[in-house]
Formats: structure tokens, sequence, C-alpha cells
């Protein structure tokens, strides 16, 4: 028995020491399959890389090989991809990594094949790796920079533009003037200045109406005309429109009751209490009225034919009358005064009173 079993660890002690002085060999021998599969696959892809360097098929002792490639691969490294193997990026194992290339640009380096990718890049977006390029483009730099000038241009110019000039509210008297117009209706403008009523009362300090039967038609007396709407004219100020109606006298009728008696415009007038009425009866040949009813011109006693030419001219200024300023108190004008009263709020006569004068600057 005990024969045996020494028998059996003497058969155990031989086995092992032959396993042992057979394990360098084999770890060695897949180490040397992989080296000789990388120098194949190097020869195919680049024949002329081995006649280019003859001392790699020169014999060299076991262990050299190893260090040898170790230091290849730290040269590889550290050298650019053109010297370490042309057309072919390899690790510190020696092993080629993505495997070897023929496109355009391969061996000239990290930089030649990025300007190569990024120039090759498709238009979607991705380099040729499939991953986003637009960063690295220098297409999209340039629209990138074209971007941020755009916008500093769009703000320069935004702020220089009309609408950005016109933002700002005007004060003083350009928002006076600029309101006054902006309330105005119709292509009408606003009153005129005190300074320019007075100038165009100046104008016509000599003025004088002459009949335009033609243009104006002279109206016919009746006993019976009343001014029609006149009865719902409240206030005193329409009174004397209110209690109005022709009547017919001859000169020394008139002259005894009153102190004014003038032929204006073709016909004679008699003044009374701020108002020039007709005459009717005073000449029979001189009697063309244009209107027949009150005129107010104010305490003054001014000629009717002046206040109504400067009407005439101050209601033209503003866009109501477009006639001709001949101081007859025709359809026209008295058109122009109702428009004109009717803006203002006021009691719609189509005459001259009171409350149109003194709107009109001139009471």
């Amino acid at each position: 028995m005990k024969t045996f079993t020494s028998l059996l660890i003497a058969c155990s002690l031989a086995l092992a020491g032959a396993a042992l002085a057979q394990q360098p060999e084999e770890q060695q021998s897949p180490s040397k399959k992989k080296h000789a599969a990388q120098k194949t696959q190097a020869a195919e892809a680049q024949p002329g890389a081995n006649a280019a360097k003859p001392e790699a098929t020169v014999a060299k002792p076991r262990g050299a090989g190893r260090r040898e490639r170790a230091a290849k691969g730290q040269n590889a490294e550290a050298m650019p991809k053109s010297e370490a193997s042309p057309g072919t990026e390899t690790n510190v194992s020696g092993r080629p990594i993505g495997g070897a290339t023929n496109e355009p640009g391969a061996g000239k380096g990290r930089k030649g094949r990025a300007n190569q990718e990024s120039t090759n890049a498709p238009a979607t977006g991705t380099d040729v790796s499939g991953q986003p390029a637009s960063s690295a483009t220098p297409g999209a730099k340039q629209q990138a920079e074209q971007g941020r000038k755009g916008m500093k241009g769009r703000a320069a110019k935004t702020s220089d533009t009309p609408a950005a000039a016109a933002s700002a509210a005007p004060t003083g008297a350009a928002a006076g003037q600029q309101n006054a117009q902006a309330n105005v209706a119709g292509g009408k403008k606003a009153k005129p200045a005190p300074q320019q009523v007075q100038q165009i009362k100046a104008q016509h300090a000599n003025f004088r109406a002459q009949p335009k039967p033609d243009k104006v038609p002279a109206v016919t007396f009746n006993q019976n005309y009343r001014i029609q709407g006149s009865d719902q004219w409240q206030g005193p100020q329409y009174e004397v429109f209110r209690s109005y109606h022709p009547e017919r006298h001859d000169e020394g009728w008139y002259r005894s009751h009153y102190t004014r008696v003038e032929l204006i415009g073709g016909g004679y007038y008699f003044f009374n209490n701020g108002f020039w009425f007709p005459a009717w009866g005073y000449n029979p040949s001189s009697e063309y009225y244009a209107y027949d009813g009150p005129i107010y011109v104010g305490q003054r006693a001014e000629p009717p034919d002046r206040v109504i030419a400067d009407v005439q001219a101050v209601l033209q200024e503003m866009g109501y009358y477009r006639g001709e300023v001949d101081g007859l108190l025709g359809p026209l004008t008295r058109e122009a005064l109702t428009a004109y009263q009717a803006d203002q709020g006021l009691t719609t006569t189509a005459a001259i009173d009171q409350p149109t004068l003194d709107s009109l600057g001139m009471g």
C-alpha cells in the first residue's frame, strides 16, 4: 500500500513538472500568432511597407520581440500618424484602429482627417461617423457668425427706423399742433389762430360786396316768410331769428325809426341792436338780397358784407367753404355755416349769429 501511494505521488509530480515546462511555450504561441496576423494585414494593406523596412524580417531572440513591440507602440503614439503607419491608426499594442482606409486625406494625421471629415460632412449636419458636425463645420460657424451680425444689424436698424423715432411722444407746441390736426375730420383744418383772424379782417377792411344774381340768386319779398326751424332754437341769442318776419316800408319810415340805413351789395339794410336787416321797400330799384333774415355783426356795427367776407375766408381756410369770398350770404356760404355749426355742437341756423361768431373768434 505504501509503495502504491509513493508511485502515485511520483507520477503526479512528474506530470506537474511536465506541465510547468510546457506553459511558457504555450503562452507565447498566441502572441506570436497575433503578431504574425498583424504583419500579414499590414502587408496586405500596404504592399510597400515591409520592403521599406527590411530590418523587420531579421530573426530576433525571444523576448526581444515583446520589448520591441512595446517600444514601437510608444513611438507610434508619440510620432505623427503618417510616420507610425501611413493610412492606418494603431494603438500601443500595434493593432489598427478602424482598419486601413483608402479615403482621401488618409495618412495626413489627425488634422488632415478632421478637415477631410468636415469637408465631406453630409448636408444633414452629421460627419462621416454619423455624429452631429454642425459645431465643427466652417459653414456652421459662418452661419452662426452671420446670425450674430444680423441680430446686431437688426437692432441698429430698429433704433433708426421712423417707427422707433415716432414712438417718442411729442411734447409742448408740437403735441398741441398734432392733437389739433388729429381732431379734424374729412380734410378740415383746425381753427385759425387769433392773429390769423385779425389778418383776415384787416384784409377786408375796405371790402365792398357786389350783386351777382347769376351766381347767387336773389330772394323775393314774402310778408308771411318765417325762418324755417327757428321756433326750435333755444336761448335769447336766437330770439331775433324766432321773431323775424319781413316788413315793407318807404324810405321816410326807415329814417324815422333807425339811425343807420346803408346800401350794401345791391340792397338797403338797416342796423338795430347788433343786427343788420333787409330794408324792404326803402328803394324798390335796389332790392338785391341773397338772404332774407338778420345778420349778426355785434355792437360795432360793421357792414354786413365785410363780416360775411371774414366768415367766408375763415371757413375757407378751415376747409368748409369752397366758394368765392364775395360777401354774399348765398347757398354755398349757408351750407358751410351749417357744417361748421354741426361740428362745433352749435345750433344749426345756417346764418351768422352770435354763438357762431364767438366760436370763430370774431365776436
